[in-house]
């Protein structure tokens, strides 16, 4: 089965970089029941960077809102889903490669069962270019 690459909104917040605030804003996002198709945090100018792609994207607005939270986006990215196999992003790399694409940022795991996902970022005057090369539509 080939895999599945899709342009997907994500947003993000800068919170604390302390212990138990990524514990803090997933346990409001369960409580409110606000789903998340992938989730990735990393350090960011002594602050932490958390990017949330929801799976309804109106309602983690509307939530993000109502908590105060202030929060940046949409912007785009790429999710990769298929078979996991040796070299499975080499395809899609590959690609961006060819068009001269730069991928700022990428991130990928295993999801178990023989599958896979990822996430792939590049800049934003380059998401229409790239999502040509990877043959996404719409």
């Amino acid at each position: 089965m080939p895999d599945t690459i899709r342009l997907i909104d994500y947003y993000y917040i800068t919170t604390s970089d302390k212990p138990g605030e990524g514990a803090r804003v997933l346990a409001a996002l369960r409580d409110a029941r606000i789903n998340l198709s992938a989730f990735h945090a990393f350090p960011a100018a002594r602050r932490a960077q958390l990017d949330f792609v929801p799976s309804d994207g109106m309602a983690f607005k509307a939530f993000a809102k109502t908590s105060g939270w202030k929060v940046v986006g949409p912007k785009k990215a790429f999710l990769v889903e298929g078979d996991d196999r040796v070299g499975a992003l080499v395809d899609c790399f590959s690609k961006l490669a060819k068009r001269k694409i730069n991928a700022t940022a990428s991130s990928a795991v295993t999801a178990g069962m023989g599958r896979y996902g990822a996430i792939v970022w590049v800049k934003a005057r380059d998401v229409k270019r790239a999502a040509a090369a990877l043959g996404v539509v719409g």
